[in-house]
């Protein structure tokens, strides 16, 4: 990245953090972050509209046309064209830019943005694109009392944060605008998670970890058909994929599930900021493990997931699952206050035949006996298992604890498992450790070599693991470095005996003068 757009990028993020410290004291901050969040995106696509619109009228020769200055009647004419295009419509008056410079003297500020919100709403129904932008706009609630008392309080929060929002430096279309709303979403997304701890890091995977989970699934690939996520969070893995390759190479699309619907909200905001079309994603709201929604989608070739660790499900008390297609093969149900390897089967069944996953997983996962160890017998004895990664520990908001990655194929080379130690690949950051470019790189390449390399990598038969209880953690094949310093006994000893002279001969100066003190004073 070159050193301007750096720069910008850092500006971008003193703004933001600037903004988030003026208004936080009366809005609780992890409640505030809807409203920034939902006015981000809100002047998002009233941007991201008025540039369509634009082009579309430059292209026909219409240079000094701008959409934000008609009049709301003017506008009707093309709507339901660019509803079908776009997902969505806004008329001119309901635009941002225009709404930020009236809201000031708008005694009903907040009857306005919540006609304008519902109105974007009902722009959809009855187009395909109804699904994805229905309740958008839910968790900005420009009536609550935590907006102030009054209407006349709430008002001027809400003038404050769209003026503040409306200001931010994201420049035009030009300079990359979409990277910059989709940067500053992902910088409120980190900023809040770390702020909130568990709460905010339940559903937000630090970026590099995303990415690294990305590049493990693509590889050497130039394109992927479906990536998928069955408990996407805020949707932030399945873009991984079109930051690395493309939204043009990613060809059918991103599916996803998520059970939380505030967080379910958050994800197809983020589709949208980074532009990508309703029309590329499929998001649904609901329980992966019993009620999944992707049926008619699956297989896919690419899935990347950080499910919840350890979290309850139905288990054995649903009489059902035991017979799902998901979960039967294994011939046993993930115990039913752990739900990980649930999840490792599902996205198991839902891989194609040339597809890659790459799961980060509670370290438990790998070694408890039970159910999970014949789980994991069924996953070895299948030759599913690709590899395993040991990574650093204190990576993710709301815990310190070092969390691997499983890597599953259905169509192997070999019948070995890849056992990686990255333990040791990370930057201390201000309060986290961080996976740096060279740590990715160090990883997948020792992915792409598949072979053995003193303390980074092992390469383990099937049978070997089976002979040992099916343990896949990293520890049990691979020899950590000892990173203590060789000592030398002979050259210690002949720095010890310098050491001890060197006491002596201070004794003896010591003395001295102690003795000439002494004749001096007389005593």
């Amino acid at each position: 990245m070159n050193n301007k757009k750096e720069q910008e990028r850092n500006e971008l993020h003193k703004t933001i953090w600037r903004i988030a410290n003026d208004l936080r004291g009366s809005v609780d901050g992890w409640d505030f972050k809807q409203y920034v969040l939902g006015l981000l995106f809100y002047r998002f696509i009233s941007e991201n509209l008025t540039n369509y619109i634009n082009e579309k009228e430059k292209q026909a020769g219409n240079n000094d046309f701008d959409y934000s200055e008609l009049s709301d009647e003017e506008a009707k004419y093309g709507r339901e064209a660019l509803t079908e295009d776009k997902g969505f419509y806004i008329l001119p008056s309901q635009l941002f830019k225009n709404l930020q410079k009236r809201a000031e003297k708008d005694q009903d500020l907040n009857i306005t943005l919540k006609n304008i919100f519902n109105s974007i709403e009902n722009s959809a129904k009855g187009h395909d694109s109804e699904d994805d932008v229905k309740g958008l706009f839910d968790d900005l609630d420009v009536n609550s009392n935590k907006l102030g008392n009054t209407v006349t309080d709430r008002n001027a929060k809400l003038v404050k944060m769209i003026n503040a929002i409306g200001d931010l430096p994201l420049g035009n279309y030009k300079d990359n605008t979409i990277d910059l709303f989709g940067d500053a979403y992902e910088y409120l997304m980190t900023m809040y998670a770390s702020n909130a701890g568990k709460s905010g890091g339940e559903f937000f995977t630090p970026q590099e970890v995303g990415e690294l989970l990305a590049k493990i699934v693509i590889m050497d690939k130039k394109e992927v058909n479906k990536v998928y996520d069955p408990c996407c969070g805020s949707g932030g893995l399945l873009l991984k994929f079109a930051k690395i390759l493309g939204d043009k190479h990613v060809k059918q699309g991103y599916f996803g599930q998520e059970i939380n619907i505030t967080t379910y909200n958050l994800a197809r905001i983020n589709m949208f900021l980074h532009d990508i079309n309703y029309n590329k994603f499929d998001l649904a709201l609901g329980d992966t493990l019993e009620k999944p929604k992707h049926w008619d989608d699956e297989p896919f070739d690419a899935i990347v997931s950080n499910p919840p660790y350890s979290i309850h499900w139905a288990g054995k008390e649903n009489p059902l699952l035991i017979n799902d297609q998901r979960f039967a093969p294994a011939g046993i149900l993930a115990p039913t206050s752990k739900a990980d390897l649930a999840f490792t089967m599902h996205m198991l069944s839902w891989l194609s035949e040339k597809g890659t996953a790459a799961i980060v997983e509670f370290p438990g996962v790998l070694y408890r006996g039970g159910a999970e160890q014949k789980i994991r017998k069924y996953l070895v004895e299948n030759n599913f298992v690709e590899a395993v990664i040991q990574l650093p520990s204190d990576l993710f908001f709301g815990t310190g604890i070092a969390t691997c990655i499983l890597v599953l194929k259905r169509s192997k080379a070999d019948n070995s498992v890849l056992f990686v130690d990255a333990s040791n690949e990370f930057l201390r950051g201000d309060s986290k450790n961080k996976l740096t470019d060279k740590n990715i790189e160090n990883i997948v390449d020792l992915l792409r070599k598949r072979e053995n390399k003193e303390y980074k990598s092992i390469l383990v038969s099937n049978e070997k693991i089976v002979g040992k209880d099916c343990n896949l953690s990293v520890n049990t094949y691979l020899k950590q470095e000892d990173t203590g310093e060789t000592i030398n006994i002979k050259e210690l000893n002949k720095e010890v005996e310098k050491i001890v002279k060197r006491e002596n001969d201070l004794r003896i100066e010591l003395d001295k003068i102690i003795k000439e003190l002494e004749v001096v004073y007389g005593e």
